[in-house]
């Protein structure tokens, strides 16, 4: 029996790039026992939701899943698809490599950019704790805050909260020394805005600094949000892993991935104690699903990152490097990849050619 892993083919182009990735994975040598579900807008008619529970019955069975894109419908009961199944699975740590692939399109090329983001992904702001301004319970939101801060929050003010706890932070800064010890990285920067927010981030990096005691092998810094995105535009070279709050996260994970070319060849991955998917974060793109023109590789890159959590190290190096390969070449690559002359190819071929390149 092979490694157990839910296959999740979303929406869009999910379908059209999931293939593609199945197709390299297995094209391998690691023997993966797909089991094949569905999620996204196509499952609103039958379940009357997008994510079913089956889909997220399978994946605590396999305990891994690859996931496509997949679209939340307008007016859905849920905030974010993707932001569900993590809450479901408490898939607390996002991690989002972002490196230089000779041959994509960037303007930082000759510099050497290889450094992960690790985003907490259950907590801050984005725990969606929010009160619309109209209503009754923002007003006594209003109130309350007004009188516990000493400061004066207008009648037509919207609220967030943004909570910070000691354990969300411990386990996301555990989580990246972890990875940065176990993947041969040599420093972990935790990025926060304690000098504004004292209690919050302030925690957060107070939390950093403690962890960082129990990884003397690993240097240790910290920067402020804003310096990190000038700093990142600068020396982008002179990272290795970064950990923050989930909105720093957010934001910082796609500013790298312009870094290095963009949302079409950025992987990523969401874990937990217990689950592990696997995800491009690109969209589904449905303006062109089904004319097998969608760029492959960020999910490709992000079975990579599956096939190293499995332990198929092996595996996982020969892929990456025939994406490498593949892309170096620039002869049998989707359109966003093609240089100027050259004939683009579509996302079957270009699967196809990196499946050959590891022949």
């Amino acid at each position: 029996m092979g490694h157990p892993v839910t296959l999740i083919r979303g929406d869009g182009i999910g379908p059209e790039v999931t293939e593609a990735t199945k197709t390299v994975i297995d094209a391998t040598g690691a023997t993966i026992d797909w089991q094949i579900v569905d999620a996204g807008e196509a499952m609103m008619d039958q379940y009357g939701t997008p994510l079913p529970q089956h889909v997220l019955d399978a994946i605590r069975t396999t305990k891994t899943a690859l996931k496509g894109p997949i679209t939340t419908p307008i007016g859905s009961g849920f905030r974010s698809v993707n932001v569900e199944i993590r809450k479901q699975l408490n898939l607390y740590a996002n991690v989002r490599p972002a490196k230089l692939i000779p041959g994509v399109k960037s303007y930082f090329h000759g510099l050497n950019v290889d450094l992960v983001i690790v985003r907490e992904n259950t907590e801050d702001l984005y725990a969606g704790i929010e009160f619309e301004r109209t209503t009754l319970e923002a007003a006594e939101a209003r109130q309350f805050l007004s009188r516990l801060s000493g400061q004066l929050i207008r009648d037509d003010a919207a609220i967030g909260i943004k909570p910070i706890s000691v354990l969300g932070s411990r386990q996301i800064v555990e989580f990246a020394f972890k990875h940065a010890t176990v993947t041969g990285r040599k420093k972990v920067t935790a990025v926060h805005k304690a000098n504004i927010m004292k209690y919050t981030d302030g925690l957060f990096l107070e939390v950093a600094r403690e962890v960082a005691k129990d990884f003397p092998n690993i240097q240790f810094e910290d920067l402020i949000v804003d310096n990190m995105c000038m700093q990142l535009m600068q020396n982008p070279g002179t990272y290795d892993v970064l950990v923050m709050p989930n909105l720093y996260g957010d934001i910082l994970s796609d500013l790298c991935a312009g870094i290095t070319g963009g949302l079409g060849v950025a992987p990523g991955a969401n874990v937990g104690r217990e689950y592990a998917v696997f995800e491009a974060i690109h969209g589904s793109a449905p303006q062109i699903a089904g004319l097998n023109q969608a760029n492959p590789t960020a999910l490709i890159l992000s079975g990579v990152l599956m096939l190293q959590h499995l332990g198929e190290v092996e595996a996982a190096a020969k892929l990456e490097k025939a994406v490498a390969t593949v892309i170096a070449e620039q002869k049998q690559v989707t359109a966003d990849l093609a240089p100027e002359g050259i004939e683009p190819v579509g996302t079957r071929e270009m699967a196809e050619a990196i499946a050959t390149a590891m022949a």
